[in-house]
């Protein structure tokens, strides 16, 4: 198996281990799907794709609906993605991506966190290249399944890396390949379970167990703060120890 492998197989759940915090990122993507392609999932892709993840974390039907006639409203506030860059203490890099109604609040927030934990906020592009940017999707697994006939069939798409999930196939490729991909797999009626955007860190570094608490301090922050959507380090995690 592959890096993203590994790095998906350490960091599972991690995501959406909040279920409150779930349905407010999913609400904040409907937002920003509706707003830019309009309330019909049937003629705007990027609102599909957003209906999918919110039903593979169960979220209700009746709150989908509730969140697309809400950004519908033209009244609705839209959201802003924003993606944060700095260093935690002990050198590692910290990329937070946030999306926001609100710019000042979520900028003095994540730099106050960096400051109280002995961090710094860094400029834009200052960490961001030690991260690759991959995208995944999640599909049900097809009757008579062949593996390496699916991966063989989806590599001319841009996939680099397909295995099997407890339950699904998950495909990684890099995130400009999204588009290609989500369009093939519905073109060949692959039921798509899930699909999102992951980046994994190019090397990673060990640290002590205290300096690793250091770390989980700030990831803490970051995690109970509902701007944030996703927080991304080059802390070597205990899952990769595992596999040493």
């Amino acid at each position: 198996m592959g890096r993203a492998f590994e790095f998906r197989k350490g960091r599972k759940m991690k995501r959406w281990a909040a279920m409150s915090k779930a349905f407010t990122r999913i609400g904040k993507d409907i937002v920003m799907a509706v707003k830019a392609g309009g309330p019909d999932p049937h003629s705007n892709s990027q609102l599909r794709a957003v209906i999918q993840n919110a039903k593979a974390v169960n979220m209700p039907k009746d709150n989908i609906e509730r969140a697309i006639k809400k950004a519908s409203d033209k009244n609705t506030e839209n959201y802003k993605e924003i993606i944060f860059e700095g260093y935690g203490p002990h050198g590692i890099a910290v990329l937070v991506e946030t999306s926001t109604n609100n710019n000042n609040r979520t900028v003095a927030n994540v730099r106050s966190y960096f400051s109280k934990c002995h961090g710094q906020l860094g400029t834009q592009g200052s960490v961001e290249f030690m991260f690759d940017h991959i995208c995944n999707f999640k599909i049900a697994k097809p009757a008579n399944f062949d593996l390496e006939e699916l991966e063989f069939e989806m590599i001319d798409y841009g996939v680099e890396e397909v295995f099997e999930d407890e339950d699904g196939i998950v495909l990684i490729a890099p995130f400009e390949s999204f588009g290609t991909i989500y369009k093939s797999l519905e073109d060949a009626g692959h039921e798509i379970i899930s699909s999102e955007f992951e980046r994994i860190p190019q090397t990673t570094k060990e640290l002590t167990e205290e300096q690793k608490a250091d770390i989980e301090k700030l990831l803490e922050k970051f995690d109970e703060d509902e701007d944030v959507n996703n927080v991304y380090h080059t802390m070597k995690e205990d899952d990769e120890d595992e596999e040493e």
